[in-house]
């Protein structure tokens, strides 16, 4: 049986007999994603018609993902704006990239996600989370602790509106809705409080979750104590069509995309096999190592203990410019040295990534696939590399000591919830 698995724009394949396939149930594309979006801008989940709410607003933000996100940028920013300004033409309209502490997308970057004619007609401004003309300091604090610190384009304009794509998250459950705000606009210290190493060690941040989970709550707190007027959020297939289209309240049309993704892609796993073959889903999420996480995430749910990861994950922007993400594991002599040394020093530059890292690193082996990523940087954050999945299988066999090993295949890695007695 020949396997497919996305890799960067285009795909790998590898011939598995006797494996078992784990993938999301079929999501049917939306016959008319443009005749979707005009119905639920008029008739969204608990929230009056976004035209009502644009009436006499004078400064209209709209917060958009950045390039990290498989978000369909080019078929629903400009229906959007084109509602926008149907309903209200003399309003300010500037967009806001969220870039939460990710790099900022570049140009030309821009121009491929929203394509030309927003970039001549809009304002359009990355969020820099550090920069202190950008983010206003509020005196005021979550219940968790975390500061209020947000792009003051946020507080200035008169109503907010969110786009964004609802996926498992590693920790925040699922990405959308109130992530738009935060860790999305947010100022750096915010970001670092609500990952901080307590928010992520709690059993309840895990894909799946969201009663419960402590970073998503102080999301929403921390959203309802800035401004988020109305969200936007898609889902989507594992071809990348748009599946469903969920506007209004913030809160509850998130809620109704989540429910709608959880009967795809929560799926059953009968028992944790020796080695799990998985991606980081293609791109734009394999861009770099520091997103490939996600994906070992997800396999660590349904390998054994001792057992082995194989993830295919380009990596084509190597680090993603997330250098701070090596840092943490240079010189560490174990998975349990990085939790330490995060736990001690923190806050640390992009430390939630490490510790996840860390933490499957504790339950498998991982063997990363990438043509761009050398063997010595992978065993930098302890990974094995190899040049192809057959040679990464090769390898597996070996650590797990025989060749009858049991082998389950995640083809769209963190686009997929597997349930295997992990709480969710």
């Amino acid at each position: 049986m020949r396997v497919e698995l996305p890799y960067g724009e285009g795909a790998l394949e590898i011939e598995l007999e006797g494996c078992r396939i784990l993938r999301s149930r079929e999501m049917p594309a939306l016959a008319s994603v443009e005749g979707e979006l005009e119905r639920v801008l008029r008739y969204p989940i608990s929230s009056p018609s976004l035209g009502d709410l644009l009436k006499g607003a004078g400064r209209i933000l709209l917060i958009v993902p950045d390039n990290t996100r498989a978000f369909p940028s080019r078929r629903i920013i400009p229906h959007l704006l084109n509602y926008v300004e149907r309903a209200n033409s003399m309003a300010e309209v500037r967009i806001l990239v969220a870039t939460g502490l990710h790099r900022e997308v570049g140009r030309d970057e821009l121009r491929r996600m929203l394509g030309e004619d927003v970039l001549e007609k809009y304002e359009v401004i990355n969020h820099r989370a550090s920069d202190d003309e950008q983010v206003v300091k509020l005196d005021a604090k979550t219940s968790y602790g975390t500061p209020i610190h947000v792009n003051r384009l946020v507080l200035e304009s008169d109503i907010v509106i969110g786009a964004g794509l609802i996926e498992p998250h590693f920790f925040a459950g699922y990405s959308g809705g109130r992530k738009t705000i935060l860790p999305g606009v947010a100022g750096r210290e915010a970001v670092f409080r609500n990952h901080g190493f307590k928010m992520i060690d709690n059993p309840r941040s895990r894909a799946g979750i969201l009663e419960g989970n402590p970073i998503h709550m102080d999301m929403v707190e921390f959203m309802r104590m800035t401004r988020l007027n109305f969200i936007i959020n898609v889902t989507i297939n594992e071809r990348r069509e748009v599946t469903g289209i969920f506007a209004g309240d913030p809160v509850k049309a998130h809620l109704a995309g989540v429910e709608f993704l959880d009967r795809f892609v929560k799926l059953h796993v009968e028992r944790l096999v020796d080695i799990v073959i998985t991606t980081n889903g293609g791109f734009p999420l394999d861009r770099d190592l520091y997103q490939a996480v996600k994906g070992m995430d997800t396999a660590a749910y349904a390998v054994r203990d001792g057992g082995v990861i194989i993830i295919a994950s380009e990596c084509r922007d190597g680090l993603g410019g997330h250098e701070d993400f090596l840092r943490i594991f240079q010189g560490a002599g174990s998975s349990d040295e990085v939790l330490e040394n995060i736990r001690r020093n923190e806050p640390i530059n992009d430390q939630w990534e490490a510790q996840v890292l860390a933490r499957v690193l504790k339950r498998a082996k991982v063997i990363l696939v990438s043509d761009y990523i050398s063997e010595r940087l992978a065993r930098s954050f302890m990974l094995e590399r190899a040049k192809t999945v057959e040679e990464a299988l090769e390898m597996a066999f070996n650590i797990v000591g025989r060749r009858d090993a049991e082998i389950m295949v995640i083809p769209e890695g963190p686009y997929v919830i597997p349930l295997a007695g992990n709480g969710v």
